[in-house]
């Protein structure tokens, strides 16, 4: 049978993508090669009767357009808030933010008075941002090398985007672009545990520290995220993030996209320097004129096709494209709560986030280890219990823990062992049991995942979550190299529309949506 366009890998980008594309009228198929779609953004049963996002796990930048294109509540999008984080401090005390802003205001004054009136500025700031970059998430990024018409017009859009700013915005972008986000804090606040705090959104899934430049665009990154209209609002999809996955895929298929697990592709065809179809690991061969790859840059350039294919030039950016997988993943089922000694008892604090960052220090020395190679002994956490959001996730009266972790270097001294493994997952229990000391008493069960298995499963380049790191040289029109930042590839017919392109990673969508619009845009469709 004879697709018009062929999805390579599951990933939430590949089912925008296929959404799109068949809505368009093209007979559209989704290949991946695990049981289930989603890539990172599944949910699966670790234990028996206790459900975890493996791997992602809390939503915020699903573009709101794309909610809306696919009429993704309909097919079950059901995100709920996270409406607390509470920092646990060393000395017993804590440091909260609620929903209500004016609890946050008085919780903050308790610690600084002078920041609890710098926040409200800050805030509005980065509200503003947030909202001066938000465009350039739906914009294909121009190629500033190239003279054709759509790459002129779109430096020109881009050049007045910038200008309608003014020069009070324009600086303080500027600044967040160049910045460590422990200078660009320093700048804003004085109580330490708030600025490692707001700094921890600048280092996740990077291997920076808070004091490494360019950390301050990584927390912008994180401040983009939106929930009805709402900025810097986070939730939990009611299922885990798997069933934000399978809410894209049942959209896709009501437009008539065919979506097939167990289905490895092993190459993409290509006659002539263009696509004509995939090739299975099965030996079954699929012919299409359009394959899209959802996998990172590596994997897209130099496995799926021959880099002989290639310009050298290419195959050479590509090949420096830094992965550089730091962040670890700690699953556990629970026989009880956690009992932070901060906050004893059941209460608000844990149906929302808590963030191990008690001082800009802590995480700069956690960022050590990871810089010589070893993992973090006193490592950066977010931790979430989902169950108590949604019960569904866990038995009657128990629950799940989800503990996302930096640092785990991809590059460990010596490789990662069984051994090693299990030793950074007890240091991740040690840390939480210093704040919950009843933690280890209630562990039923504990899944601990380091990059080269987040990349043996998830196919993630050195397990990277974001598929490529958010550094300034990877950002927008060098996003993955230049001059191929259009989601096309030199191959005719073969597109990219992973995390790997503009602009990057999260349950954000963008990536497979700009593609597939791009491919239509070329069809003249």
């Amino acid at each position: 049978m004879t697709y018009d366009a062929i999805l390579v890998g599951g990933g939430h980008n590949a089912l925008v993508a296929a959404a799109y594309l068949a809505r368009a009228g093209r007979k559209t198929l989704v290949l991946e090669r695990r049981p289930l779609v989603g890539g990172a953004a599944v949910t699966e049963e670790v234990f028996p009767g206790f459900k975890f996002s493996v791997f992602s796990y809390v939503v915020s930048l699903l573009r709101p357009e794309i909610i809306r294109d696919l009429d993704l509540p309909r097919h079950g999008l059901q995100i709920l808030p996270l409406e607390s984080t509470v920092v646990p401090l060393d000395n017993g005390d804590y440091l909260g933010s609620w929903a209500d802003p004016d609890l946050s205001r008085r919780e903050l004054a308790r610690h600084s008075a002078r920041d609890a009136e710098a926040a409200t500025l800050f805030g509005r700031l980065m509200h503003h941002m947030a909202m001066a970059v938000k465009p350039i998430l739906g914009m294909v990024p121009p190629d500033p090398a190239s003279l054709a018409p759509s790459d002129l017009r779109g430096l020109l859009s881009l050049g007045g985007h910038f200008r309608s700013l003014g020069s009070e915005r324009f600086h303080a972008l500027h600044k967040l672009m160049t910045m460590s986000s422990a200078d660009y804090l320093d700048e804003w606040f004085e109580f330490d545990p708030l600025k490692a705090t707001k700094s921890a959104s600048g280092i996740i899934g990077t291997f920076l520290g808070p004091r490494s430049p360019g950390s301050a665009y990584v927390l912008l990154h994180h401040y983009m995220g939106e929930i009805d209209g709402a900025f810097r609002a986070w939730g939990f999809q009611k299922g885990g993030t798997g069933a934000i996955s399978e809410t894209i895929a049942r959209a896709a298929r009501s437009f008539g996209a065919e979506i097939r697990t167990g289905a490895a592709v092993e190459k993409v065809l290509t006659k002539g320097g263009r696509v004509t179809g995939v090739a299975l690991g099965s030996g079954e061969e699929i012919a299409a004129p359009v394959v899209v790859s959802g996998l990172d840059p590596r994997r897209t350039f130099l496995e799926l096709v021959d880099p002989k294919e290639l310009p050298g030039e290419l195959v050479d950016a590509i090949g420096k494209f830094k992965f550089r997988g730091s962040s670890g993943k700690v699953n556990l089922a629970l026989s009880e709560l956690p009992n932070f000694t901060c906050l004893p008892g059941f209460g608000p604090h844990l149906r929302g986030a808590m963030s191990i960052s008690p001082s800009m220090d802590y995480l700069e020395r956690a960022y050590d280890d990871a810089k010589y190679g070893e993992f973090s002994r006193n490592p950066y956490m977010d931790i979430v219990i989902p169950s108590l959001i949604d019960p569904g996730m866990a038995p009657p009266g128990k629950h799940v823990m989800s503990v996302f972790v930096q640092y785990a270097p991809y590059a460990l001294n010596g490789g990662w062992t069984d051994a090693k493994r299990e030793a950074f997952g007890d240091a991740v229990v040690d840390t939480i049991a210093r704040y919950a000391p009843n933690i280890k008493s209630a562990i039923l069960g504990r899944q601990v995942l380091v990059p080269p298995d987040i990349e043996r499963i998830t196919g993630l380049s050195e397990g990277n979550i974001f598929a490529g790191e958010l550094a300034l040289h990877q950002l927008f029109f060098f996003r993955p190299a230049p001059g191929w930042a259009r989601y096309r590839t030199p191959v005719k017919g073969y597109w990219q529309c992973g995390a790997g392109t503009h602009p990057g990673g999260g349950i954000m969508g963008a990536s497979g949506r700009l593609a597939a619009l791009e491919i239509l845009k070329e069809a003249g469709a």
